[in-house]
């Protein structure tokens, strides 16, 4: 069966929604795993980072392997989403001990190194010009993906945790099944030989390569900590407000889930200005979003989840761009391996802001938590404008 382009992704952005969801499912249900195993409140920042370390070390074992450049992608996506999903279901059998806690997340984030990034690497192998576009609609699956299990708890709320962990498992399995069955390699796809370190290095002695990648690495400080710690702020500013605290799960998922447009409409606008150009625009709003934020998180409910919206929308419609600005500098024979290398690194930078937040959390009031996110919108900006051409 012979499938068109556009049916194609459509396809990937399918999968990568279903099999992304793994990745803030634990978030999703945070709260009631921590009465439920009596855990401290620091776990949240603690199990979130669980996801972040294994999707690191998976990433570095992806690349080392160059599993994506050497493999069928499609076959890489299948197995990868498979065993994420069983590490997910980890959770549910470990019965408040610790280590499995901790490693169920652990794997399930090692295992999201064979699916987001190996998603963006398919996608490029089927679009060359007008790879914004497409990353546009896959980093919105991504975002949309994030949010899902926010939204599961808050639209099925007297359903138990253990079920919103089954359904992100089971979406995850569907979603690897259909790129493996209806999506084979792509036109744009080049085998690699292998891992090559010293390749990836002389990546970075690149200068728009080493740019764009300092620059998405800024971006990174920012996302996970800003929706990692988001159902915690929303509940200081609805503390007063029961019937808002009983939403905080769908309010979350609409200030998540939003990003999906703006990784569509940043797409698009990539087309017209370059990708360039939208990577600023959301540096930028999302950096005077972050200095602004103590103040804003003082007025008026109303206004603040109008701030929120506008910022969860301009935290993510950069990274379609940075990721299609990494796959235009880089070789197109380890252009996997660059992608996963650059997201590993990324990831690991996420692990400091998430645990200087966790920390912070225990010492500050909530309004000025996501304040200590604006050094990375503003390292961002700064590498971005050592871009040569």
């Amino acid at each position: 069966m012979t499938i068109r382009r556009t049916g194609i992704l459509f396809i990937i952005v399918i999968a990568q929604f279903a099999c992304v969801s793994l990745w803030f499912a634990g978030n999703g249900v945070m709260d009631e795993l921590i009465r439920a195993f009596q855990l401290p409140a620091v776990s949240l920042g603690h199990l979130t980072s669980a996801v972040q370390f294994g999707f690191i070390a998976g990433t570095l074992i992806y690349a080392m392997l160059a599993i994506a450049d050497r493999i069928s992608p499609s076959k890489v996506f299948l197995v990868s989403a498979i065993l994420a999903s069983l590490s997910n279901l980890m959770t549910i059998v470990s019965d408040g001990a610790v280590p499995i806690l901790y490693g169920s997340r652990f794997l399930t984030g090692f295992f999201l190194a064979g699916i987001y990034p190996v998603g963006m690497k398919i996608a490029a192998d089927y679009y060359d010009k007008d790879l914004g576009k497409a990353l546009g609609y896959l980093l919105g699956a991504l975002v949309l993906g994030t949010a899902f299990p926010h939204l599961i708890k808050g639209a099925l709320s007297q359903v138990s945790w253990e079920y919103v962990m089954m359904l992100t498992s089971l979406l995850a399995i569907i979603g690897g099944a259909l790129v493996y069955f209806l999506v084979p390699d792509g036109p744009f796809r080049k085998s690699g030989s292998g891992f090559h370190p010293r390749g990836l290095i002389n990546n970075f002695k690149v200068n728009n390569f080493r740019s764009v990648a300092f620059g998405y690495f800024g971006h990174m400080w920012e996302l996970y900590a800003f929706w990692a710690f988001l159902p915690l702020i929303l509940r200081g500013i609805f503390a007063s407000d029961s019937e808002s605290m009983a939403n905080i799960s769908k309010t979350s998922f609409l200030i998540i889930g939003i990003g999906s447009i703006a990784c569509i409409i940043g797409g698009y606008a990539a087309q017209r200005i370059g990708s360039f150009k939208v990577v600023k625009i959301a540096l930028v709003s999302s950096g005077a979003c972050c200095l602004l934020s103590p103040l804003i998180f003082n007025l008026q409910p109303e206004v603040v989840f109008i701030f929120l919206l506008f910022w969860g929308m301009m935290v993510i419609m950069d990274s379609p761009q940075f990721s299609t600005l990494v796959a235009q500098f880089a070789p197109s024979e380890n252009k996997a391996s660059a992608l996963t290398i650059v997201n590993c690194i990324g990831f690991s930078i996420t692990i400091f802001s998430i645990q200087l937040l966790n920390i912070l959390s225990g010492h500050l009031s909530y309004q000025w938590l996501y304040l200590f996110l604006l050094p990375g919108p503003v390292f961002g900006l700064v590498a971005m404008s050592r871009m040569k051409g």
